[in-house]
């Protein structure tokens, strides 16, 4: 889901708004936060965006076959309703 690259970028970040007093303890900071975050971040239930696109696509197949029925069923009513009327 996330690349470690971008943990990394996040980790970054974090360590380095620590305050320069607190710089002895920047370097077991990093590891806390690089850690802290990969596993809230295995928690979470994501998808990949390729993953999401391909049932984004999927989905919207799925959509036009069901009005395409949606579609054949009525027809199917109406022609049902004409004969029944004769």
């Amino acid at each position: 889901m996330f690349d470690s690259k971008s943990i990394d970028d996040i980790t970054n970040r974090l360590a380095n708004a620590i305050p320069p007093s607190f710089n002895h303890f920047k370097e077991d900071a990093e590891k806390n936060f690089h850690a802290i975050l990969q596993s809230a971040l295995a928690r979470l239930d994501l998808v990949s965006r390729e993953e999401f696109e391909v049932q984004k696509a999927v989905l919207a197949k799925t959509r036009q076959k069901l009005e395409a029925l949606e579609q054949r069923v009525a027809e199917i009513e109406q022609q049902t309703a004409k004969s029944e009327e004769i």
